[in-house]
């Protein structure tokens, strides 16, 4: 079962330029994609007392979009969707190309 529902022709996206011939040799490398609900700062003591029925408070609203991450680069926002059962990504925002590729929103 593959991971996304649509995969765009690598070649359209290129346009038939020199490009094109580099993206069909990377089409096929492989990206660990996440995405992150958000965040939050504890202590050792504090993650030490954490037990069932702890509650850590995230960073986030819990209506803000969510970050997707390739290999711990931001590449994109979205919400939650429901997948036949299973947890899905909406992308509702892409990040710039030229900030993806200078790795300016890298996870730290």
């Amino acid at each position: 079962m593959s991971d996304m529902t649509e995969s765009p022709d690598m070649r359209s996206i290129a346009g038939g330029s020199p490009m094109g011939d580099n993206m069909d040799l990377l089409a096929g490398i492989s990206l660990r994609i996440s995405v992150e609900v958000g965040s939050a700062s504890l202590t050792l003591s504090e993650l030490l007392r954490l037990g069932e029925g702890s509650v850590v408070e995230l960073d986030r609203q819990a209506n803000d979009f969510l970050d997707i991450f390739a290999n711990g680069t931001l590449i994109a926002r979205g919400e939650i969707v429901d997948v036949d059962g299973r947890y899905g990504i909406r992308v509702v925002d892409v990040v710039a190309a030229d900030r993806r590729l200078a790795g300016l929103e890298r996870r730290t």
